[in-house]
């Protein structure tokens, strides 16, 4: 098999693995979505990173000393149908990099990333990748089983929380604005003060 070190020398109308994906050498970021090979954004922006390290910073200080862990991107979650136990990389065909997750089975951590699905994602939009997060991840996120998924909107400052039920569908649980507090549905000892995650934003 030929090392593939440039996209150009894939077929963007094949199906992958993550098999095939672990062979991949080359410098641009890809997600994996049911096979098939999906560019991510450019570079966050200013305003994405800013929200993106504020969240870090947060979740970091609250589950420090606790099971849980968090990680943000680049950090490979590798995603199947929850009705199926785990999978060896020739069977998986999704693979996604969530911009903060939320993880407490030690067991789904590899050396690689996550294999399952997180307890909680946090995803950051653009105007970029919006209908991606809104669309094709949200399927894969409650298919796979991901608990609770928090949908940020910088532009309008506000958070779309989305709890999975019992029927593995996800439920618009609440809706937080600007200056408002949000709590995690999994963890409701957790409060952020979203007046800090949103200020000193740049207008775009």
């Amino acid at each position: 098999m030929p090392k593939i070190t440039q996209l150009s020398q894939l077929d963007l109308n094949q199906t992958y693995s993550y098999a095939d994906y672990l062979t991949w050498q080359f410098d641009e970021a890809v997600e994996l979505i049911r096979g098939k090979i999906m560019l991510m954004s450019p570079a966050p922006n200013v305003n994405h990173q800013r929200i993106s390290m504020k969240f870090s910073y947060s979740l970091f200080k609250f589950f420090k000393d606790k099971e849980c862990q968090v990680f943000a991107a680049p950090f490979d979650v590798r995603l199947y149908n929850r009705k199926q136990s785990v999978l060896a990389n020739q069977d998986i065909y999704t693979v996604v990099q969530p911009d903060l997750c939320v993880i407490c089975d030690p067991g789904k951590l590899d050396s690689r990333g996550c294999n399952g699905a997180p307890d909680w994602v946090i995803e950051i939009l653009s105007k970029g990748n919006s209908k991606r997060e809104m669309d094709v991840k949200y399927a894969l996120y409650a298919e796979s089983g991901v608990t609770e998924y928090w949908l940020v909107y910088p532009y309008e400052q506000a958070i779309y929380q989305f709890v999975l039920d019992d029927n593995n569908v996800y439920q618009l649980n609440k809706m937080y604005a600007n200056n408002g507090i949000a709590v995690a549905h999994l963890f409701p000892d957790l409060v952020i003060d979203l007046s800090e995650i949103f200020e000193s934003l740049d207008d775009e």
